[in-house]
């Protein structure tokens, strides 16, 4: 479970990073996609480790919240990027 969250937290900035580096809006969004299913991913995996005792709530909560913010923050950006609102340097 560890190397999961470790892949998953991982996931998030690189995809970022891979999809600035596409050319088209629809490859840019998709790895904003991937990222946004990583910050998913985290949040199951946290509950999980709650479950199981590995956490205290008081980590998952802090841990959660933490994770909900990135979320949000990903998929607000996603909907600029498919509004174009945020694309212009990318545009040929």
């Amino acid at each position: 479970m560890t190397s999961q969250i470790r892949r998953a937290s991982l996931s998030i900035p690189l995809n970022i990073a891979e999809g600035c580096s596409r050319f088209t809006k629809n490859a840019f969004l998709q790895f904003l996609s991937y990222s946004y299913g990583s910050a998913r991913e985290l949040e199951v995996l946290l509950e999980l480790a709650k479950d199981l005792k590995y956490i205290n709530k008081k980590e998952h909560t802090e841990i959660n919240n933490k994770i909900e913010i990135i979320a949000k923050k990903l998929f607000i950006f996603m909907n600029k990027v498919k509004r174009e609102e945020w694309f212009g340097w990318f545009k040929r």
